[in-house]
C-alpha cells in the first residue's frame, strides 16, 4: 500500500547529515540517479532505505531552541555568520549564489504576475541578504524596503544601489520589531528562501501578515521535508554538485507544506495558492511547476480585508 508523501521521513532524519562530501568520480550522473529513484522513494516508502511512515512536525522556537537570556529575538547567530562570511560575493552570479541569480527572474516575474503589476506599489523583502530580489521588485517598479540581520550583507546590497542606480530603503532589523514599528504599511511583502534559517518560522509569517495591508498579499518560499528534498538540496546541490556550500540548509529546519499551512492560518491569512520550483539537473535549468512541490516551493496568500 502506497504511502502519502507528506507521510515518508528518513529513520533518524533529525541527525541525518553528512560528515564529509561523497567520493564520487560522476557526480553529475549520480544525481540525475538519485532524481530518478526519489519518487519511487516518496511515493511507496522502503524499509531498507531507513523510510518510515510517520514525518515528525517541524520544531518551533519554544520547543526546540533554548533562547539566551539577553536575547529572545528570532534570531539563529550561526545563520547571520554563515552569510556575512559570503557578502562580498553576493552580485557574482557565478559564486555561491548562482541559484539565487538563477532563479531571481523566475520568483520576480510570479510575484509581479499576482500583484498585477508592481509600479507604485510598496514592497517589503524579509531577509533580502544582498538584495538580489530587492533590486528586481525597485527595477519592476515598487518602493522597496529590505530588512536583514546580517550587516555585512546589508552593506553589501547598500553599496551595489551605487551601481544600480535602483533606490531600496534597506534596515537591519527583524521582521517582528517591523511588525510592532509599521503594521499593515505594505501592499506585498515576500520572505524568500529565509524561513528555513530562523528558529521560528510561524513567528516570521505571522510577522509578515502584520505588516501587510488589508488586502495586501504575502509571498513565501522554502523547502519541504522528506527523502527526496534532502537527495536534492543536501546531497546533490551541496554535496555533489557543489551549487551551494556544504552545510547552508539543515534538514532539521526544512518545511512540510502542512506545517506552512498552519501557520498561514494561525497569522490570519488566507491562502491563494503554491507552486513548486523545479529544477533539472540535465538542462540546469529551473522552472515554475504546480504540480510539483515535494522540494521547493512558494506560496501566496492574501490579508482579509
Amino acid at each position: 500500500m502506497g504511502l502519502d508523501r507528506g507521510q515518508v521521513e528518513l529513520k533518524g532524519q533529525r541527525n541525518f547529515k553528512p560528515t564529509k562530501p561523497p567520493d564520487w568520480a560522476d557526480e553529475e550522473k549520480l544525481f540525475v540517479t538519485l532524481c530518478v529513484l526519489c519518487d519511487p522513494i516518496l511515493a511507496y516508502g522502503r524499509a531498507g532505505l531507513g523510510c518510515s511512515p510517520l514525518l515528525p512536525e517541524r520544531q518551533t522556537a519554544e520547543t526546540a531552541m533554548t533562547q539566551t537570556p539577553a536575547d529572545h529575538a528570532n534570531i539563529d547567530p550561526a545563520e547571520i555568520e554563515k552569510f556575512d562570511a559570503l557578502a562580498t560575493r553576493w552580485w557574482d552570479p557565478n559564486s555561491e549564489f548562482k541559484t539565487l541569480h538563477d532563479i531571481n527572474p523566475l520568483r520576480l516575474g510570479w510575484i509581479e504576475r499576482h500583484c498585477g503589476g508592481l509600479t507604485g506599489k510598496t514592497a517589503l523583502d524579509v531577509g533580502c541578504g544582498g538584495g538580489i530580489l530587492s533590486e528586481a521588485l525597485a527595477r519592476a517598479g515598487a518602493q522597496v524596503t529590505g530588512i536583514d540581520l546580517a550587516a555585512s550583507s546589508l552593506r553589501t546590497a547598500r553599496l551595489h544601489l551605487l551601481e544600480s542606480g535602483q533606490q531600496v530603503d534597506y534596515q537591519q532589523i527583524t521582521v517582528e520589531e517591523l511588525a510592532e514599528q509599521r503594521p499593515a504599511s505594505f501592499d506585498l511583502v515576500s520572505c524568500m528562501e529565509m524561513l528555513e534559517h530562523v528558529p521560528d518560522p510561524g513567528s516570521v509569517v505571522q510577522a509578515c501578515a502584520q505588516l501587510a495591508r488589508p488586502g495586501g498579499q504575502v509571498f513565501l518560499s522554502t523547502i519541504n521535508r522528506n527523502p527526496k528534498a534532502y537527495a536534492f538540496v543536501i546531497l546533490g546541490a551541496e554535496y555533489l554538485l557543489r551549487m551551494l556550500p556544504t552545510g547552508t540548509h539543515d534538514y532539521d529546519k526544512f518545511i512540510t507544506p502542512a506545517e506552512m499551512g498552519r501557520w498561514i492560518r494561525q497569522a490570519g491569512l488566507e491562502m491563494q495558492g503554491m507552486t513548486g520550483l523545479v529544477y533539472n539537473p540535465l538542462t540546469r535549468q529551473y522552472r515554475l511547476e504546480p504540480d510539483d512541490i515535494s522540494v521547493n516551493y512558494l506560496v501566496r496568500c492574501r490579508r482579509p480585508t
